[in-house]
This record gives structure tokens, sequence and C-alpha cells, in this order.
């Protein structure tokens, strides 16, 4: 396998060139001009602004509005978070991004914004954007929380029709890309995706956040976060939606021709990859920077560069929907390929731990006798539980593979 000398990152996202494919979504970590300038300083591609309202809106955020939620080991997997858009005022961000492009002209500067079904608002704040330096316009239509209640946000993008109405009459002002950023919270993201495109859309951003309520206090009865006894439904994001934003991102790939930048519990380059792998020509980040900060990047691009030339690539793009052609309708799947666990494989303690799985919810084929585990390859039924559970038991493959 050719192992190249020089791996190069750089992407092309919507004709526009960034020199890696790690963005900063559009979150806390992009409130402001000194955050991004910071963020770029380090290494980051892009970033994408904290969704800027119109000067008609007031946005005065709750507190507390974030809530952790852990593993019994005290890891996070997962963020709620019931905070609003940008309290700056559009004046305001206007300088920041003349700013940050003269300081930071090559990497991508996305700007955010939302406003009301208002035809004259939504391309006034486009043109106002665009003339002061944004790269890229991104239309949020996927705000789960706050913003729904008034008619923004989700609100949108739930509705077919008008995501393609604001996004047309974006374009019809746009002189730089627009980008439509779907809500996960529908039936089928690929037809909102295609409602984008019918608009004129340049190319999408998947996820926002996954509407939820993060947990209830057993002593208070208070929802969390608890803002003064009650709370609202809010936004999920971190690890845990990360199977949601793949199912998505994949979904839109598969029916619309437009560039994707996804988003969804990327912790690491390997997360970043699997997008990539299932069609989007980027990715966006937030949690797991707000967890451990800008720094992060040396690790993305590190981790990148070293896995692509472990696989002899050059660029970046030509990972991309190298996976999409393997995911097919159910009915495709092969009904005589069957897994089993390798028991030859591992290093097994016999604790038990399967057998009690295999028991109550699988097929009842394995058992230890003696202080060793043993299986009935004839009752095993390959549903590949036990596998799940422990970490020690390993896949026999019927391809000669073990995975």
């Amino acid at each position: 396998m050719k192992i190249p000398g020089n791996v190069d990152l750089t992407i092309d996202f919507c004709g526009l060139k960034l020199p890696n494919p790690f963005i900063l979504a559009s979150a806390p970590p992009t409130a402001g001009a000194s955050r991004i300038k910071r963020a770029f300083a380090l290494g980051w591609g892009g970033a994408v602004t904290k969704t800027i309202p119109p000067d008609s809106m007031e946005i005065t955020d709750v507190s507390p509005r974030l809530k952790a939620l852990r593993n019994d080991n005290g890891s996070i997997y997962g963020m709620e978070n019931i905070e609003l858009l940008s309290p700056k005022p559009i004046s305001l961000w206007l300088d920041e991004i003349r700013d940050i492009k003269q300081c930071f002209p090559q990497n991508l500067l996305i700007a955010s914004f939302m406003a009301e079904v208002r035809k004259e608002r939504w391309q006034n704040m486009a043109m106002s954007l665009q003339k002061a330096g944004a790269d890229a316009l991104e239309l949020n239509f996927s705000c789960p929380h706050g913003m729904p209640e008034k008619g923004l946000g989700s609100a949108i993008g739930q509705d077919e029709e008008l995501i393609s109405l604001i996004t047309s009459w974006v374009k019809s002002v746009a002189s730089v890309p627009v980008i439509v950023k779907l809500s996960p919270n529908v039936t089928d993201i690929g037809l909102m995706a295609l409602a984008a495109e019918k608009g004129g859309a340049d190319g999408l951003a998947a996820i926002n956040t996954v509407q939820c309520l993060a947990g209830i206090d057993l002593d208070t009865f208070e929802p969390q976060p608890s803002v003064n006894g009650v709370t609202t439904f809010g936004g999920l994001s971190g690890p845990a939606v990360k199977p949601i934003g793949l199912r998505c991102v994949a979904q839109i790939a598969q029916r619309s021709r437009l560039p994707i930048s996804g988003i969804g519990g990327i912790r690491s380059w390997k997360e970043a990859v699997e997008y990539i792998l299932v069609g989007a020509s980027n990715v966006q980040m937030c949690t797991e920077v707000m967890l451990n900060g800008y720094g992060i990047i040396k690790g993305l691009t590190e981790g990148l560069t070293q896995y692509l030339k472990s696989k002899g690539i050059d660029k970046v793009d030509q990972l991309r929907a190298k996976a999409l052609s393997k995911l097919v309708n159910h009915g495709s799947l092969n009904r005589s390929y069957r897994v089993w666990p390798d028991l030859n494989k591992g290093t097994c303690n016999a604790c038990g731990r399967c057998v009690v799985a295999c028991r109550d919810a699988g097929s009842n084929a394995l058992q230890i006798t003696d202080s060793k585990l043993t299986l009935d390859i004839e009752a095993c039924d390959g549903c590949s539980l036990c596998i799940n559970i422990c970490p020690s038991l390993k896949q026999s493959d019927p391809r000669g593979r073990c995975n």
C-alpha cells in the first residue's frame, strides 16, 4: 500500500476552501470574535457564529441552562441545553465579523442567523452579514427550544414549504453560499433536505440538537435543568446523539446532491471519519469543545492525518461516502449470513454476564462449565447480544474475518 509523504487536509465546501474539515458549530464556543479568533489561532478550519437574531428580538437567557447526562462512572455522554440565540445585536456582530476576517482571511467564517417568517427580515440580515465579510450564510431552521413557540427555529424546519420559501428568499439576494441547517426532530429529514435544495440551497448542515428532557430530581420532583422549580424541553447534544446524526447525514446523502456539514456527538477524529464515510464533506463540533476546549484541534488533525496515511489516502475527500452504498433496505439484508461468539479469542474470565443475558434475552446458547464458557452453536441464533455486552468476546465472521 502506498503511504503518502504528505496528507492534504484541505477541503472544499460549497466552493469555499478550508485548511481542514473541522469547524466549530454555532454555539457558546462561537459567541464572539475573541473566541473564534482564539480557535482559529489554534488551528480550527472554520467556525459558524452563534445564531444571530434580528434586532427586533430581545434575547434573555435563563440560569441554569445546561444539564449534563452522566454514566455511572461520572463521564458525560450527553448535554441538554435550553440556551437561546446570541444576545448581541446584529450591528455588533457585523463589526466582529469584519474583525475576524481581517485577522484570519483563510479560515471559513459562516454567519448563522434566523428571523420571523418575513421576507424583508431574512433578506436584509443576509445582505448585511455577507457585506460584513461572512464567507457563507447558515439558515437556522432547527433550534428545538424557545424559538419554535415564536414560529422560528424547528417550527420552520418541520415545514417543507417554509424551508423552500425562506431559502429562496435568501438565495435571491445572496452573493455567498447559503447553507440550511436541518432539524433531526422530523419524520423524514431527506424530504426536508430536498425542500432546501428546491429553494436553491448551496449546502446543508445536520443535525441540530435533539429535543429532550434531561431528567427529574427524585427528591424535589423538579425536571432538569430546574429554573426556579420548572423547566422546558431542551436540545440534546454530545456522544448520545451521534447515531442519530449519522443516520440523518446518511439519509440526506442518499437523497440530495448538496454537500453536507455533519454534526452531532463528534468527540475525536474517529467520529469525524464516520460522518465523512456516510457523505459529509466536513464536520462541526460543539459539546466536546465545551468540555475540553479549543485545544482538542491538535489531536483531531493529527489523528486524521495518521489515519489517512495508514489507508494510503492523500486527501480527505477521497473518503467521502465510501460507506454509503453499504446502507440498504432491511429487505436486502442477507438472511443466511450468521455470526457467533468465538470462544477461542479474547480473555474470558467466566464472569457469567453473557450467560445471563443469553438466557434471559437471547437463545440460551451459553453456559459456564468447570469455570469455562461454552457455546451450543446449534442453539445460537447469532443475535450478537453477548458480543455487545462483553468486551472480551470476539465475533466470528463467516467471511473469514474477526470483527
